[in-house]
């Protein structure tokens, strides 16, 4: 069972990608209206793709105020310990790749607070599916101190819902391989 917000986020999210007008299920970055995240929003972020990693477009204030600093074009991936990295980049891939959410379920600080973070697919203005709505959902209030490092680490990622894209498979014309 998810955090109440991000099971909200999912649950919007899916009536964007249920529409007429979302292509490949995968909603257009234009259908997300900020206002229905309400008291979410300052935990919101918004991201483009940029291959294996993200850079951040929009962060909210609460998402700044935790990692210490202003974020917008910093890269996702330097958000989380080195060792996390492959599990959030595989997790970005996966998202955009089966068209649908994925959490991942982190730790915050020393004390180690859990954290959810969710992320979800959008087209962006070119129709290509490369940018990515965020959000940051804490199990408890995080109190860290101002030394503290800011990093989080990555304990599991959970693809949510169904594929809506289908897997890639390779095909052969006269023995040939093509994708």
């Amino acid at each position: 069972m998810f955090h109440a917000d991000t099971q909200f986020l999912i649950d919007h999210w899916t009536s964007l990608a249920g529409r007429a007008d979302s292509r490949g299920g995968i909603p257009d970055r234009s259908a997300v209206e900020p206002q229905v995240l309400g008291l979410r929003l300052p935990r919101a972020f918004m991201a483009r793709r940029t291959g294996e990693d993200a850079v951040i477009r929009l962060a909210g204030s609460w998402i700044e105020g935790f990692h210490g600093e202003a974020l917008k074009d910093h890269s996702l991936l330097s958000l989380w310990r080195a060792a996390s990295r492959p599990l959030v980049s595989t997790a970005l891939i996966q998202t955009v790749r089966e068209g649908r959410p994925v959490v991942v379920v982190a730790l915050a600080g020393s004390i180690e607070a859990q954290i959810e973070i969710a992320l979800l697919p959008l087209r962006g203005p070119s129709g290509e599916p490369d940018r990515l709505l965020g959000l940051y959902a804490p199990a408890a209030t995080l109190t860290l101190a101002t030394n503290e490092p800011r990093l989080l680490t990555a304990r599991v990622s959970i693809g949510v819902g169904e594929a809506a894209r289908t897997p890639l498979s390779l095909a052969a014309v006269n023995g040939r391989r093509i994708a």
